[in-house]
């Protein structure tokens, strides 16, 4: 008797488990049937987006070295089109397979209004930094005035620009206000004009002095003979005559030429006995 039960209760389990099996199997040959289709369509529009990703950024970075902007610009901008399209690829995907893409499209918007609200301010000195390269108001290499700072640009980043002060200094300008503020380049049309004002005594022939400042600039070695120096009055009054010295370098020579002209005409008004102004004072007397 104890062996027939068991027996039956074995054959109960198995009846059972057989059930179970039978179920589940049923189960995955419903889901299989159900979202085959799906799951097919999904992969095959996988591959096929990523192949349009690769030729889309092939064709974006041909585009961006034809016009070449600055290799860190082009390597940025690839990297946000690659990483965006390759998001709403994903949400594509899983739209097909029948996910709902609203609660993560959400997501997705969520979590960029907080990043950008943490990030503001870099966010400005990016979208800066893009607008400098992509318009180029200057290059590594030039010298600008710009932020109250004056200095060559020794890097040009998607975040700041680094420029080498006279000091040799190096400062960090945010790109955002220095995209909005204004810049003064002063290598883009090759040469520079240095401005000096120095002044000689009213009774001195402003002829004479403005021809031997001219050929002393010209005997110091970093001053262009083209254009040629010029020498102009720039105001008349207070005991004497100011003039406007004006030598021309290349950006590299600024500093050189603009210590060195002013010592070298200095000399030569010396050595010409023309002499600078002579500071007088007028003091009146009243009787009583």
């Amino acid at each position: 008797m104890q062996l027939l039960q068991v027996l039956t209760d074995t054959k109960q389990k198995a009846e059972v488990t057989i059930d179970m099996a039978t179920g589940l199997v049923s189960k995955i040959v419903d889901f299989t049937i159900g979202y085959a289709p799906k799951i097919v369509g999904a992969i095959l529009f996988y591959l096929i987006g990523t192949w349009l990703i690769k030729k889309m950024v092939s064709l974006i970075a041909k585009f961006l070295q034809a016009k070449e902007y600055d290799p860190s610009l082009e390597s940025f901008l690839l990297s946000i089109v690659k990483v965006a399209l390759t998001i709403l690829l994903f949400v594509s995907i899983m739209g097909i397979v029948g996910v709902d893409t609203g609660a993560f499209s959400a997501l997705i918007v969520g979590a960029g209004v907080a990043i950008g609200g943490a990030l503001n301010g870099s966010l400005g000195n990016l979208a800066g930094g893009v607008m400098m390269l992509i318009f180029k108001p200057f290059k590594v290499g030039d010298m600008i005035e710009a932020q109250g700072i004056t200095g060559m640009v020794s890097e040009q980043g998607v975040f700041n620009t680094t420029v080498l002060t006279p000091e040799n200094k190096t400062v960090f300008i945010p790109n955002g206000p220095l995209s909005t503020g204004v810049i003064t380049n002063y290598t883009s049309y090759g040469n520079l004009r240095v401005d000096l004002t120095m002044a000689i005594s009213p009774n001195t022939e402003i002829e004479t002095a403005r021809s031997v400042a001219i050929a002393a600039m010209l005997t110091h070695p970093k001053v262009l003979k083209t254009p040629s120096p010029e020498v102009n009055v720039l105001k008349v009054g207070d005991g004497m005559v100011t003039l406007a010295i004006r030598p021309y370098c290349v950006q590299a020579d600024y500093w050189d030429v603009y210590f060195g002209a002013q010592e070298l005409v200095k000399n030569a008004w010396d050595k010409h006995g023309i002499d600078g102004p002579t500071p007088h004072r007028v003091v009146i007397t009243k009787s009583a």
